[in-house]
């Protein structure tokens, strides 16, 4: 398999970005899988460049920070968030394990689903605001941090080992598709990344980075977890929360410089 089907099925499953994904079996997944953090590039370099661009005509630290904030939603049609609203339902219904991912494939959002999306988008927007306080430069390597570390922990979830949850759909088209081996070596390059971008400021930037990308990989391997223990694996749905609550918990630490 080329780079190039690994490029386009990465794209072509997590974004909007008009590829034609020309092979779905299992080594294309690997491949999409582990490249999946280049996604996360082009989204956060969008985002934050877009909050940066309001930012210069005069915009509020806030304003800018929605539009950081609204860019990923648009760029993946709001596939993460939706499983994020979803698993938390799932999460939050306390039915057994069939029940739950049956609640989990409505279209209808439910009141766990409300009121994570709610408070994600809103520590996004909070945590954004504050870094474009200390510069747009500041806030769009922030964001472009945040999303390839939302990318990376997806990686992480495709390792060998993480079962599928439900037979069919982009879960277990992927889940177990990678060796482990390889999924953490995605993961620590791009720790190592962040870190690399934040040696350009000052002080101590570049460890705030790296703490940041952990604490992505900490929060997603925890609710990785539950959704293991609660569902018996990992569904679509589940690999869309994964991303927001790694991106969400990145972001948040970078906001505390």
């Amino acid at each position: 398999m080329g780079a190039g089907d690994a490029v386009r099925f990465a794209f072509g499953t997590l974004s909007v970005v008009p590829v034609r994904v020309e092979r779905w079996d299992r080594a294309a997944a690997a491949g999409g899988m582990a490249v999946a953090p280049l996604v996360g590039v082009i989204v956060g370099a969008v985002a934050g460049g877009v909050g940066a661009g309001l930012h210069a005509l005069g915009a509020s630290a806030l304003l800018a920070a929605v539009a950081a904030v609204a860019v990923p939603a648009v760029l993946t049609r709001g596939l993460h968030l939706d499983g994020l609203a979803d698993t938390a339902d799932g999460l939050g219904s306390g039915k057994p394990a069939a029940q739950a991912l049956d609640i989990m494939k409505r279209s209808d959002i439910g009141p766990f689903g409300v009121v994570t999306l709610l408070l994600v988008l809103l520590a996004q927007v909070a945590a954004l605001t504050a870094c474009y306080g200390h510069g747009w430069v500041y806030a769009l390597a922030s964001a472009v941090a945040a999303a390839v570390s939302g990318r990376a922990v997806m990686t992480l979830a495709a390792r060998r080992g993480v079962p599928a949850a439900r037979p069919g759909g982009l879960g277990a088209a992927v889940a177990g598709v990678l060796a482990p081996r390889v999924a953490w070596a995605v993961a620590a390059g791009c720790a190592g990344l962040a870190a690399a971008a934040g040696v350009g400021f000052h002080g101590l930037t570049w460890l705030r980075f790296l703490v940041a990308a952990a604490a992505a990989v900490v929060c997603a391997e925890l609710l990785l977890r539950r959704c293991r223990t609660r569902f018996g694996g990992v569904t679509g749905d589940v690999f869309g929360a994964l991303c927001e609550t790694a991106a969400t918990a990145a972001v948040v630490v970078l906001s505390l410089r």
